[in-house]
């Protein structure tokens, strides 16, 4: 099997992993909105969508018509990377439990979580989305794709980080 095929099959996995978030996510923010949460961010909700599923498509893209050639202490570097920083992600899945979702949706009263990865940095799901938005690209040395996403997704962060630190500052 190619080294293009194999690539994909990984892109296609963490697209299906993807799609288990949204499954958990949609029930937890029902579950939320359903004890009264309140949803903030709402705006820039839409480019967040657009810009994961975009680094799914454009490493795609780029490996097939770019053809870069995997270099394989870095696809195994970089592999290892893809797979811890979904680890983390689910971690902070399972420590937020129903208060996990893809949206800032906050239920008044709930307690902030400080357990788990909460206890060492206020939002280790970033760091799990800024490694994999930089390490799976570079998996088939797509470095245009791990580039664009990285520039785009800082500017998206610096916006969700605030939005959900406010969020969050209300509850207290």
């Amino acid at each position: 099997m190619s080294g293009e095929v194999l690539f994909t099959v990984l892109v296609l996995a963490v697209g299906l992993e993807r799609i288990a978030e949204l499954v958990v996510s949609k029930r937890n923010a029902a579950w939320s909105l359903a004890r009264g949460g309140v949803e903030s961010g709402r705006g820039h909700y839409p480019f967040m969508v657009v810009l994961h599923t975009g680094l799914l498509a454009g490493a795609l893209v780029e490996v097939w018509v770019r053809r870069p050639e995997a270099v394989p202490v870095l696809a195994w570097t970089m592999f290892a990377l893809v797979v811890a920083s979904q680890a983390l992600r689910w971690w902070c899945i399972a420590t937020l439990g129903r208060q996990w979702n893809t949206r800032v949706i906050v239920v008044p009263g709930a307690p902030r979580v400080t357990g788990g990865p909460y206890r060492w940095i206020p939002h280790p799901n970033y760091v799990a989305v800024v490694v994999e938005g930089i390490a799976l690209p570079l998996v088939h040395s797509a470095w245009i794709t791990a580039a664009v996403f990285t520039v785009l997704n800082a500017f998206l962060l610096a916006t969700r980080v605030r939005t959900e630190e406010a969020a969050l500052a209300r509850l207290a």
